[in-house]
């Protein structure tokens, strides 16, 4: 009988991650127990973990890596936020376990990624955008975190503190030059991040993560925001980095704009706000401020306080 294979490892997953001969049987079988056809799947090329698409259903496997998080954050988020954001999320059909791997069948969303049509996009449709992605990211942030066992973090601070404490040593690790890891210490010292509650936070918002759609008149609309696999609750600044550094990229229009569609006034968005951001990121738990550099603009000045006017700029 066909199995999905172990993949206890980062490196076992590697092994067998792209090899839809050893994947598909087991997939396979897995859509005849959920009562999707298996003759429609095609899988994405990108991403970390297998997800199918299956006419209009979307299959996301979550393979049994050691510390990987499995499907039921994701499960909870998308049903505490069916319905209730200006942008449409996936609708969750199916969720549980199967071979040890955790699955999600969910409903496909229409709509392109972002990243493919943002070139073709023009500056008013930019604004609207930006204008619906900050009135979902305030919808999100309202809605009561969901109930899941073992989310991690469940103490804010305890994660701020954390990650404060090995940041310089992980971004030397990653390849930053020491004329920026130097700075880390002090910046951070610098920066008064505010003590509030948490909220529920999406926390990969980039434009991969955003579909897009173009009507006839050639308005565009946010048609969905997608892979809540990362979610968890934190400070709601802490959202606006993956909006700065994966989908503004540098362009202030666009984050000045989601931010105040937010709730953020024009005067909140100066100086002490962007540092706070950079700040954030930096403590991001998948920073990787060496990487960002190569496709982010490159500051005025080799300092931090640049970089923060330069890839949280608002104006």
């Amino acid at each position: 009988m066909a199995t999905l294979p172990p993949a206890a490892t980062e490196e076992e997953l590697a092994a067998i991650g792209r090899d839809e001969a050893v994947l598909r049987p087991g997939v396979e079988r897995l859509c005849a127990l959920l009562r999707v056809n298996p003759d429609d799947l095609t899988r994405y090329p990108a991403g970390s973990r297998p997800v199918y698409a299956a006419g209009d259903l979307v299959l996301k496997l979550f393979p049994p890596v050691t510390g990987w998080p499995d499907q039921r954050v994701e499960a909870r988020v998308l049903a505490a936020a069916a319905g209730q954001l200006p942008v449409p999320t996936p609708r969750v059909h199916a969720s549980g376990k199967h071979d040890g791997w955790g699955y999600l069948l969910m409903s496909r969303l229409p709509g392109v990624p972002l990243d493919t049509a943002w070139d073709q996009v023009p500056a008013a449709g930019r604004d609207r955008l930006a204008r619906q992605l900050g009135e979902s990211l305030a919808a999100l942030h309202r809605l009561p975190p969901p109930q899941v066992n073992d989310w991690q973090p469940g103490d804010w601070p305890a994660f701020v503190a954390g990650q404060r404490a090995q940041c310089v040593s992980e971004q030397r690790a990653l390849g930053l030059p020491a004329l920026w890891a130097d700075q880390l210490p002090g910046f951070l010292d610098g920066v008064a991040l505010p003590a509030r509650p948490p909220v529920l936070l999406h926390t990969e918002v980039m434009r991969q993560h955003l579909l897009v759609t173009e009507d006839r008149e050639g308005a565009w609309r946010l048609s969905g925001l997608i892979d809540f696999e990362p979610a968890m609750r934190g400070d709601r600044e802490y959202e606006f980095v993956g909006v700065g550094a994966f989908v503004a990229e540098g362009d202030a229009r666009f984050l000045g704009q989601t931010l105040t569609s937010y709730g953020y006034q024009p005067d909140q968005l100066g100086p002490d706000l962007r540092r706070r951001l950079l700040a954030l990121g930096i403590l991001h738990r998948y920073s990787n401020l060496s990487w960002w550099m190569q496709r982010l603009p490159e500051p005025a000045r080799p300092t931090l306080d640049a970089l923060a006017d330069c890839w949280f700029a608002t104006s």
